[in-house]
C-alpha cells in the first residue's frame, strides 16, 4: 500500500470522518462504519485534504486535465482545496468549477456555475467525497456535458465503499464507469482501510478488532460485489 494512503486513512480517523459502530445509511442499510467528509473543518484538515486527493489524481490519471469539478455541495470545497493543493504540489494551475443547485439570474457570474466556465476541449477530472449509489454523478455528468464540448477524463472519490449499487451486482463506481464511460477511482478503498487497522494500533487504540472485522464481513456478505 502506497504510504500516502496509509496516512489518509489515520488521516481520516484522526479527523473523526471515518467511524466505526452501528449505523444507518441513507439507503437504510446497517453498516458499521461510516464516513463523514463534513467532519473536515478546520484549515489544516482541509489542506491536507486537497494533498491526499492532489496525490490521487496524479498517481492515476496523471496531469493531463483542465478543470477540478466538485458537485454541490460538498464537492465545492474539494475541488477548490484540490486545486490549490495541485498548484503546490505539482506546479500546475488547474481551474476549478461547480454547479448550482439552483441558478442565479442576475450578476456578473449568473448561471448555472460557480467558479470557472467550461470551454470546447477542456478535459475534466469529477471529484467527490464519497459515491454509495452514483445518484450525483446522474445529476452532474448531463450538466457538465451540456455546458460545452468536453472530456470527463474521470472520477475521484475519497472512499470506494466497496458495496453493490443500484443494479445490484457491481458498485457504484464501476456502474458509474460503465454507464458513462470515464475511469473511476478511491483514494483508499474498505479493503485497504480494513487492511490497515485491522488488529492493529492507530492514534493509540485498536480500531477494527475481532469483532468489529466479523461485523463487516458479514456487511459484505450482505452488501459486497460478489
Amino acid at each position: 500500500m502506497d504510504a500516502y494512503k496509509r496516512e489518509f486513512i489515520e488521516f481520516m480517523v484522526e479527523s473523526n470522518v471515518l467511524k466505526f459502530g452501528d449505523f444507518t445509511l441513507k439507503s437504510g442499510r446497517k453498516s458499521p462504519f461510516f464516513m463523514n467528509a463534513g467532519a473536515y473543518t478546520t484549515g489544516s484538515q482541509l489542506k491536507r485534504l486537497g494533498e491526499y486527493y492532489a496525490k490521487a489524481i496524479h498517481n492515476t490519471y496523471g496531469d493531463d486535465f483542465d478543470v477540478l469539478f466538485g458537485p454541490a455541495y460538498k464537492g465545492i470545497p474539494l475541488a477548490v482545496v484540490t486545486a490549490i493543493a495541485y498548484s503546490e504540489l505539482y506546479g500546475k494551475e488547474v481551474r476549478y468549477c461547480c454547479d448550482r443547485k439552483e441558478e442565479k439570474d442576475h450578476g456578473a457570474d449568473k448561471g448555472s456555475f460557480l467558479g470557472s466556465k467550461l470551454q470546447d476541449g477542456d478535459r475534466v477530472i469529477m471529484i467527490e467525497d464519497v459515491t454509495t449509489s452514483g445518484k450525483s454523478m446522474e445529476e452532474t455528468v448531463p450538466k457538465v456535458k451540456g455546458a460545452a464540448d468536453v472530456t470527463i477524463v474521470g472520477l475521484m472519490v475519497s472512499l470506494n465503499r466497496m458495496e453493490v449499487g443500484k443494479g445490484g451486482e457491481k458498485c457504484a463506481l464501476d456502474e458509474v464507469k460503465d454507464l458513462y464511460g470515464f475511469e473511476t477511482a478511491a483514494i483508499v478503498d474498505m479493503a485497504e482501510v480494513t487492511e490497515a487497522l485491522y488488529n492493529k494500533e492507530c492514534l493509540g487504540k485498536v480500531l477494527i478488532d475481532d469483532t468489529l472485522k466479523a461485523a463487516i464481513d458479514a456487511y459484505y456478505d450482505m452488501y459486497g460485489v460478489k
